[in-house]
């Protein structure tokens, strides 16, 4: 659809591209019966995890984002291996991130882009996406993502176990109430500044009933109310203030949430703030919440570690036959021997509190 240049609206959009309603993508690329079962079995998993009726140690473990499907695809199945290794300790939930938010411009995600041309073609994005998510739960893994803009859910949340709203939307009161419709765990990060109250008040404000506009499964444009999600949770990703996994820092964490009369739940990201975005730093951090963990701190509920085949990452745009395979093309990761030993490590410890 071209804009007519002779208006008062739209002056700075160029065009409108049609997408699938929801609805119909999902028709088109569908989850199976035990997809859904899968799903719904692991979203209690966590739910027990989040509330303290399971002692497993939640890991959301995976690449920065996904550019690469089948590279990223062999990642799964690697990650599985492991998953069913230690899965008495710690419940793996494999990090499958579509949208990533910039501070400037950049590469916005193999939704948005899933050419990495600049292209931006979103049908095919979503259809990536859906195929994608589906893959990784053939495998047995549940699956976990950041959810930017407020209308993809519609098109991939029935196949996500676990969800993180990010630290630039922690506030933004269109991801709250969204985050009071969705059907999974979700995890809000503290801010970019490290401040951790507008977090907490985000699980208050998710938790309740609310109503915005939206689409519905058929794509049309409404009014959406919902009843609420009462499975959220913070998660402590450091800030612009420094790290904020210490002991010192959880515990605060935690006498914050218990003032707010919510559950005691914190998920610590091992990246970001907390490592100085030095990647090779993740496994100190996350050896640290574990002994945390030994030492009695239940509200530590599980960690996050960004992870890939290959550890560090490319610098991007670079034409696509010069990107090394199992690189990450945004944040550093760990690579997979690193990641391996380290939540083997982990699950030995952890068999301690058996």
């Amino acid at each position: 659809m071209q804009i007519h240049p002779h208006q008062t609206t739209d002056i700075n959009v160029e065009t409108f591209g049609p997408l699938p309603s929801p609805a119909g993508l999902c028709t088109e690329i569908p989850a199976s019966d035990a997809n859904e079962e899968f799903i719904r079995q692991s979203r209690e998993n966590i739910h027990q995890i989040i509330f303290g009726n399971d002692s497993r140690h939640l890991a959301i473990v995976g690449p920065c984002s996904i550019h690469d499907t089948e590279a990223g695809l062999e990642y799964a199945e690697k990650l599985a291996g492991l998953a069913e290794e230690v899965k008495d300790q710690i419940h793996i939930v494999m990090r499958v991130y579509f949208e990533k938010p910039r501070t400037t411009v950049g590469w916005k995600g193999l939704i948005m882009d899933p050419r990495l041309d600049g292209s931006c073609n979103l049908p095919e994005g979503l259809r990536k996406a859906r195929k994608f998510l589906l893959s990784v739960l053939s495998t047995g893994l549940p699956t976990a993502t950041e959810f930017l803009d407020p209308i993809t859910p519609q098109f991939i949340a029935d196949l996500i176990s676990w969800a993180a709203i990010g630290a630039r939307t922690t506030e933004s009161q269109t991801h709250r109430q969204m985050a009071s419709g969705l059907s999974m765990p979700i995890g809000f990060k503290n801010t970019t500044a490290g401040a951790v109250q507008p977090a907490v008040n985000a699980i208050k404000a998710a938790s309740e009933r609310q109503t915005f506009l939206g689409i519905d499964p058929e794509g049309h444009a409404c009014s959406v109310t919902t009843k609420g999600n009462p499975n959220c949770h913070v998660i402590l990703r450091g800030g612009s203030s420094g790290e904020n996994y210490s002991a010192e820092h959880v515990s605060a964490a935690r006498a914050a949430l218990e003032k707010a009369s919510l559950p005691p739940a914190i998920l610590v990201d091992c990246s970001h703030a907390n490592s100085s975005k030095k990647p090779e730093r993740q496994p100190d951090v996350f050896r640290n919440i574990i002994e945390q963990r030994l030492n009695g701190e239940s509200a530590i509920i599980g960690s996050m570690i960004e992870s890939n085949l290959k550890e560090g990452n490319q610098s991007f745009p670079r034409p696509l036959s010069d990107l090394e395979r199992g690189v990450s093309i945004t944040d550093g990761c760990i690579g997979w021997e690193t990641t391996a030993e380290t939540l083997r490590r982990a699950a030995d410890r952890l068999s301690k509190l058996s």
